[in-house]
């Protein structure tokens, strides 16, 4: 692991601020201090010196109401490097990646904007986003965006193995058509479910 990164649990919904285990392999949680005084506060989300192995092509802020879901998606080439600016939400994780020591792990992440954190997620990772309450987000990518490397599944799939607060959430037209998972990782060579 990285100095100034920790990893969460995967049996449970934790902060980012958790005691560190279960990810899959080179995801890494990076925790943001807050420098903040009588005017304000100011938190530096990503510094080219910091060991997150992320060369950002693509910088993207994007903003959610709170009950949306973003995902479950899944990337064959770039890598994401996400930060969550303001609120709370449900981070969810499955490696699909069929030579990785962590193939098939689950992990569920809370994340809060009060206590900001940096997510890398390597490509092969599926990830998807519950938001909780209005929050916004910044995501860089290792490469310019490609609709060709935004695949993804259904995010209640049994088989990925995330276990969400909810059932129910708004979703965009393209990610409530999404295939299973098992329809995803035929998609993708090296990809595989149990």
């Amino acid at each position: 692991m990285q100095p100034g990164t920790t990893k969460a649990d995967s049996r449970s919904p934790k902060s980012a601020a958790s005691e560190p285990i279960g990810l899959p392999d080179g995801v890494t949680v990076r925790a943001l201090p807050v420098h903040a005084d009588q005017r304000g506060s100011i938190v530096e989300i990503f510094r080219s010196d910091w060991p997150t192995a992320i060369v950002p092509a693509q910088w993207t802020v994007t903003v959610s109401r709170a009950g949306v879901m973003r995902g479950v998606h899944a990337h064959p080439r770039h890598e994401d490097y996400f930060v969550l600016l303001d609120g709370r939400l449900m981070f969810g994780l499955h490696d699909l990646r069929a030579g990785s020591p962590t193939a098939h792990r689950a992990a569920m992440l809370e994340l809060c904007g009060e206590a900001p954190a940096a997510i890398v997620i390597p490509h092969g990772v599926a990830h998807g986003f519950l938001f909780l309450t209005p929050s916004t987000y910044a995501v860089a990518t290792t490469h310019h965006y490609d609709v060709a490397d935004e695949l993804g599944c259904q995010w209640l799939d049994p088989d990925l193995g995330l276990t969400w607060p909810t059932t129910s959430a708004q979703l965009s037209a393209r990610d409530a058509a999404l295939p299973s998972l098992r329809e995803l990782v035929e998609q993708v060579p090296g990809w595989s479910v149990r």
